[in-house]
């Protein structure tokens, strides 16, 4: 764990925030390159990536909050301005409909862009659970694996106590230590969303079908969530064997699935190299 980077007095720096950073200025630079690239306007940059963070951090958190209603309830001031508590897929609802509004007042098709940001989405996920897991935020379940972290100063602590507190439905009698070693699945979808990100980079000039990169997007980030999901501590409401963040990920594989085979669009896009 590295909370905080560096600090000089009273002036902290922490390693999420600066990893959201990191992913805010990473996805602004590829952005400003492809709008050079297709020959738009790179102001454009600037407007997608700022309104996309509003809206993915507004998001995130209000995920976070319907997610966590009891504890909401409980403690509203400080579940709202919490430091953690940022879910990806209310993140990911959140700024699509932002970047949706801003292109479409600025009448730019909607294919193209969403095309574009797909890469970005995913290398700006991968930078952020760097983040998470320097904080020890989400990560997995009880592990005896080699490479299965303890995070004893965790959001919330990787402790038996913080387990019965905060993850009851977490079966933890078979650990005999307070402190417990976990999944750091924080790594495992940074790994998989870099993957994604260097698939997803090298199709985009050899995309044909307008919004077909999206898609495979939602496919891959779909596929991803919901088989990590299995290891993560979130409760399992469906059946008792599915969490909330599966079912949407199996929504978004059903969406990009179905798009990708039956697109509404098949016109055929420049595919400027």
């Amino acid at each position: 764990m590295l909370p905080v980077v560096l600090e000089i007095g009273p002036i902290k720096i922490y390693s999420f925030g600066l990893m959201l950073v990191t992913a805010f200025y990473t996805c602004y630079g590829l952005l400003y390159l492809e709008m050079k690239r297709l020959k738009y306007n790179t102001e454009i940059a600037s407007d997608i990536i700022f309104w996309s963070a509003v809206g993915g951090v507004l998001g995130a958190k209000a995920y976070y909050l319907i997610e966590n209603l009891d504890r909401t309830m409980q403690d509203p001031y400080g579940m709202i301005f919490s430091g953690s508590g940022l879910v990806f897929l209310g993140g990911l609802i959140g700024s699509t409909t932002c970047v949706s509004i801003i292109l479409k007042k600025r009448k730019l098709s909607w294919y193209l862009f969403a095309d574009t940001i797909a890469p970005l989405i995913m290398i700006g996920y991968a930078i952020g659970r760097i983040g998470c897991f320097l904080v020890g935020d989400d990560y997995g379940l009880p592990s005896s694996l080699p490479w299965a972290i303890s995070f004893p100063d965790g959001i919330p602590p990787t402790t038996v106590s913080s387990f019965a507190l905060y993850y009851p439905w977490i079966d933890t009698s078979n650990i005999d230590t307070e402190i417990i070693k976990v999944h750091p699945t924080q790594l495992y979808e940074s790994i998989i969303g870099i993957l994604c990100f260097f698939y997803l980079w090298q199709r985009r000039t050899k995309n044909s079908i307008p919004g077909s990169q999206f898609f495979v997007y939602l496919i891959l980030a779909g596929v991803e969530r919901f088989f990590v999901e299995f290891i993560r501590t979130n409760e399992k409401y469906l059946f008792d064997i599915f969490s909330g963040a599966q079912v949407i990920s199996l929504i978004m594989v059903f969406i990009g699935s179905y798009f990708l085979f039956y697109p509404l669009t098949k016109t055929i896009i420049d595919k400027t190299s």
